[in-house]
């Protein structure tokens, strides 16, 4: 005879708890992604280059720097699901805007325009924050790796393999946040500026791959590339989604890196220094994969266009959320503790984010023909 043991109702299973605990952000997200998107409808708004989710941001920000600290603690988790797992799912079903032949045209230049962009800026970051900053190795790579690569997402996969500490993570994520969000106001500008100068060929797609490959949120390079037009947005997006596929052998990399460089300073093989650590757990971004899915799923051109275009009506309103969210959890307090010598490393990463960044953009093309 088996006999079951009792379970305290207090330990069971509650589904809907964490739904009901995810609502009051959800619902402060929403609403400032909703008065985004109401303002960016205005005309004079929408000729000086503020889309909805510029202004779901702000509107963010505005609050987050205000209000919100005195609900966080209960509108924490529902931000915070908006500002992730939204926005994964706003990317996913952003795919329906694209289609195969759209990524035919960012081409094999967009690849290696991400990989330079992504290779120069994590060098750049490592021997400019050790060696000219004297800061520790750890916060330097996480900067360089929230700059080169995704921001905030790149920063937190980067933490197991280097090991690092919870106050280095908010530092690095700290930083790229301030100067990715100065992207989605500064690259409009420099659009008009490049449409004079021609410094980036390619007209507006080409700006959005431009903009994909330097910017450092996934959010930030919609926002930016979507002040600019649908078209700069569609190459922004691919390149940026190219460039967040890049995450995982970076890792993998990086982590071969660090064992053979510990191995030499101890003294001892990388097979034994290997064996000895723990494995860090490698962070794929598979929500990349679901966008290009969709991207293939939308080249087949089996769904009618009415629920094509309902369904990018709800994606924009998704986005909108994560962008509001993203401006809540952005505290300037924060980036005041974080001390001058990181936000220098950020601001010169940034510098050659766009500087830099658009140099390569204007060679690879003429160097592949």
């Amino acid at each position: 005879m088996t006999t079951t043991a009792l379970v305290p109702l207090t330990s069971l299973p509650t589904p809907r708890k964490g739904l009901w605990h995810l609502l009051p952000g959800l619902a402060i997200s929403g609403a400032l992604a909703a008065a985004g998107i109401a303002l960016g409808r205005i005309g004079w708004l929408q000729d000086h280059g503020f889309s909805a989710l510029t202004l779901a941001i702000v509107l963010g920000m505005l609050v987050g720097n205000t209000v919100y600290p005195r609900f966080a603690a209960t509108a924490g988790a529902g931000v915070n699901f908006s500002k992730q797992n939204l926005l994964r799912l706003g990317v996913v079903l952003y795919g329906l805007r694209l289609t195969v032949q759209d990524i035919g045209q960012v081409g094999l230049a967009g690849v290696l325009i991400d990989a330079l962009v992504l290779s120069s800026t994590f060098a750049l970051a490592w021997f400019i924050g050790t060696r000219w900053l004297g800061m520790d190795r750890k916060t330097a790579m996480l900067i360089g790796a929230g700059s080169s690569i995704c921001g905030a997402a790149a920063v937190m996969a980067v933490e197991p393999v280097v090991r690092a500490k919870a106050e280095q993570v908010t530092v690095a994520v700290a930083t790229v946040v301030v100067f990715g969000t100065l992207a989605i106001f500064l690259y409009p500008l420099l659009f008009n500026l490049n449409q004079q100068w021609q410094v980036i060929p390619g007209g507006a797609r080409g700006f959005g791959i431009y903009a994909g490959s330097t910017i450092h949120e996934v959010a930030q390079v919609v926002a930016a590339a979507r002040s600019v037009g649908p078209g700069a947005a569609d190459a922004a997006v691919i390149a940026k989604m190219v460039r967040v596929m890049m995450l995982a052998p970076f890792l993998i990399l990086l982590s071969a890196w660090l064992a053979r460089d510990g191995a030499r300073r101890h003294g001892q093989s990388a097979d034994s220094q290997a064996a000895a650590q723990p494995k860090a757990r490698l962070a794929v971004p598979w929500f990349a994969f679901g966008f290009v899915a969709v991207v293939l799923f939308n080249s087949l051109q089996w769904l009618p266009a009415q629920v094509v275009a309902v369904t990018t009506e709800v994606d924009t309103a998704l986005l909108a959320m994560a962008m509001a969210a993203l401006g809540l959890a952005t505290h300037f307090g924060a980036i005041r503790k974080a001390g001058i010598r990181p936000l220098l490393l950020a601001l010169v990463l940034f510098g050659w984010l766009v500087v830099g960044g658009a140099l390569v953009n204007r060679w690879v093309p003429a160097l592949l023909g």
